[in-house]
């Protein structure tokens, strides 16, 4: 299915840091709660994120990510997901997160 310029300029995907993770028990399936910094204009968010095959909390902290900022805020449990971080699933279906080459100011926007 293709998709307009107009289309794809809804996305709002920006470039954020990773403050803190925790455990997530209440999920259905391994997954952490990540509270994210995107800089002032969005502020810190957070979101839940299928990850634990391929990351340990502590090397989670201080990297960045890109993640939709505009989707609407979801309910997972009793935990409230402000944002989609995204990634790729591997040969295994685990979940690899998009990230950027270099560091970026929190918030910068995919072009």
């Amino acid at each position: 299915m293709e998709i307009s310029w107009a289309d794809f300029e809804k996305v709002d995907l920006r470039v954020g840091t990773i403050l803190e993770v925790n455990d997530f028990p209440e999920a259905r399936k391994p997954a952490y709660q990540l509270q994210i910094d995107f800089g002032e204009e969005i502020g810190i968010r957070k979101s839940s994120a299928q990850i634990t095959k391929h990351y340990t909390k502590e090397e989670l902290v201080g990297r960045q990510i890109v993640a939709v900022v505009n989707f609407p805020r979801k309910q997972i449990g009793k935990f409230m997901s402000e944002c989609l971080v995204t990634g790729f699933a591997d040969e295994n279906g685990d979940i690899v997160l998009t990230s950027v080459e270099r560091e970026l100011p929190n918030g910068a926007k995919l072009m």
